[in-house]
């Protein structure tokens, strides 16, 4: 019984995001096409360098939809629970934004992806 319970509690302390930075790093390849990891350096879409604790929609030499824009006025900031929710559904998290891929669903994935946008993310 107290093997169990160990585990119960083993299982609910565990961090929402414990993914896996190089699986991330080799998954973000996938973003690549759009976004850099480098700082300042934007694509089609903005760098993700950096992302966490960043302002929705506001991102230096970046024009972001009015969707990201409008979020950002309101006080939306990027954080581990926000990202997941755009990663696995870009358009259903923000209407009217220009990211035109459609999201990732294995939830393993996106971890790991919010484990590598971590590591590029100074604090």
């Amino acid at each position: 019984m107290r093997c169990i319970a160990f585990v119960a509690l083993f299982l609910t302390a565990a961090p929402a995001f414990a993914g896996d930075v190089a699986q991330g790093q080799a998954l973000f390849r996938r973003c690549m096409a759009c976004h850099s990891a480098d700082e300042g350096v934007n694509k089609l879409g903005p760098s993700l360098h950096g992302v966490f604790g960043r302002t929705v929609g506001a991102m230096d030499g970046y024009d972001a939809s009015s969707a990201l824009q409008a979020a950002g006025n309101g006080g939306a900031v990027w954080d581990e629970d926000l990202l997941s929710e755009y990663i696995k559904h870009p358009r259903a998290t923000f209407p009217g934004t220009k990211m035109l891929f459609p999201g990732i669903s294995n939830a393993d994935d996106v971890a790991d992806i919010i484990a590598y946008l971590k590591e590029i993310s100074p604090e």
